[in-house]
């Protein structure tokens, strides 16, 4: 199995793995297995050109017509009013801005949850304790069209605590049984049988050892999943209703209100890192928390992590963590390079039972 060494002036593709589920049984490791949204067919043809980083609809396949370039600007300016299109959660900290109507700030502050979890005693530990400055996120103002961010997850740093787990289900109020992000438990045994399991989506942590595997156990390891933010996007290529796009700054969202359900984009992520909510009925996904890097601040998961095994920051700033870490002579991984989708989530530390 081939690595890769990424480095800032390299395009890299994905490494091609089996994908694992987000649900609490366990399962073995087959690469002849192949899960629902596994589909290596997908088309991919981005108009980088003309859309300067979003994804173009066809008109002619796209029932609603409306202008993807004018909604961005519209939503990056605060100017849309609150019975117009959400896209994406914030906190009350965003909802509260002088640019926004009273009706959006407050559509917005609901849809994250802000008058629930406004104490900060019930936020996850370390999002109440900020540092004035983190290298490459708050130290400047923030242009969009300049912006290009990176997330690099630590295996060799990961002890499966579920910190990161709790922190988004509460930014974010996901609904039980349901994950944006997760942590997946890898046990090898002697006879090379590999087997992977996320209870919870690791939510509350490994305490427990599996008493199912009759083998003797050789290692056990953790692999925290979320969403890729491919630069090339099969989920944004499938959808009928231009309902998932991409910002300039290259995060991949959802348009709530555009979402039909159909759960196209579901099976063609390689990722496994969609779902359609149970009440709403319409996709949700890991965001990196957009919200919070729009204003200065980490995403949760990456607030909370006590190991620091998970890292963000900007590929523009030279004194950003992931930059330093990325023009290193370390050796990163990211998932599924067959698939050609150019993820900016890289993996340091995986190991072959995980690329």
């Amino acid at each position: 199995m081939k690595r890769a060494v990424v480095r800032l002036d390299q395009k890299i593709n994905p490494i091609d793995i089996g994908n694992s589920p987000q649900n609490q049984e366990p399962y073995l490791l087959n690469r002849e297995i192949a899960p629902l949204n596994r589909h290596g067919d997908i088309p991919a043809t981005p108009d980088y050109e003309n859309a300067q980083g979003i994804f173009t609809v066809n008109k002619e396949t796209a029932p609603l017509n409306l202008d993807r370039r004018n909604f961005i600007k519209k939503v990056l300016n605060g100017s849309i009013a609150g019975s117009l299109l959400l896209v994406f959660p914030m906190p009350g900290s965003i909802a509260q801005d002088e640019n926004l109507s009273a009706s959006l700030q407050k559509k917005l502050a609901e849809s994250s949850g802000a008058g629930q979890f406004n104490d900060l005693d019930k936020l996850p530990k370390g999002l109440d304790n900020l540092p004035e400055e983190i290298p490459g996120i708050r130290n400047r103002p923030y242009d969009i069209h300049k912006q290009k961010f990176a997330f690099i997850v630590d295996i060799t740093r990961c002890i499966g605590c579920g910190s990161c787990c709790v922190a988004d289900k509460r930014e974010y109020q996901v609904p039980d049984g349901y994950y944006r992000t997760w942590v997946e438990r890898y046990i090898k045994d002697f006879n090379d049988q590999v087997y992977v399991d996320a209870p919870n989506g690791g939510l509350d942590g490994y305490q427990h050892p599996r008493n199912d595997i009759d083998a003797e156990i050789r290692d056990t390891f953790f692999v925290p999943k979320l969403c890729n933010m491919c630069r090339e996007t099969p989920c944004a290529q499938v959808c009928p209703v231009g309902a998932t796009f991409v910002t300039p700054d290259g995060f991949v969202l959802v348009d709530s209100d555009r979402c039909v359900g159909c759960a196209y984009c579901i099976q063609a992520c390689p990722y496994s890192s969609r779902f359609i909510h149970p009440v709403k009925k319409t996709v949700e996904k890991c965001t990196w928390c957009y919200h919070r890097v729009r204003k200065g601040l980490l995403p949760a998961c990456v607030e909370v992590c006590p190991t620091g095994a998970r890292k963000f920051g900007s590929l523009n700033d030279p004194t950003s963590e992931v930059y330093k870490i990325l023009k290193g002579p370390g050796v990163l991984t990211v998932l599924k390079e067959s698939m050609g989708t150019w993820p900016a989530l890289y993996y340091l530390g995986a190991r072959l039972e995980v690329i």
